[in-house]
């Protein structure tokens, strides 16, 4: 088993930057899969962005493609997510998630399949 704990959110003005993290402990972070989702009010969590247990494989949502980028560090059992040109409509409690999978190029971008979840993280873009 792992837990996650994020961090990093806040209030930023729109085009601004932030870089959230998200700490594991329990079982080594290596072993998963990890990807980023957010729900804003009102509506369902939905993806944002993968990166499999190697790094090597990356996914994004069209939405925040070319301004977010995922990337991970396994020996210090942290998963990062750098956002850029951030949008009032970033604004959103952010989730990270783990995932087992087979292959270490594995990822997914259904919030179903995740097997661990963090607490979130509020982001708000101001315009």
């Amino acid at each position: 088993q792992v837990q996650l704990v994020e961090s990093g959110g806040g209030l930023v003005q729109a085009g601004g930057s932030l870089r959230l993290s998200c700490a594991a402990s329990g079982r080594t972070l290596s072993s998963y899969a990890m990807g980023w989702f957010r729900q804003a009010p009102g509506k369902e969590r939905e993806f944002v962005a993968a990166i499999s247990r190697s790094g090597g494989s990356l996914y994004y949502a069209d939405s925040v493609k070319g301004r977010f980028t995922v990337s991970r560090d396994n020996a210090k059992n942290t998963v990062y997510l750098q956002m850029n040109s951030l949008k009032p409509e970033d604004t959103a409690v952010y989730y990270c998630g783990a995932i087992l999978l087979v292959y270490s190029t594995g990822i997914s971008s259904s919030v179903s399949e995740y097997d661990y979840w963090g607490q979130g993280t509020q982001v708000t873009v101001s315009s």
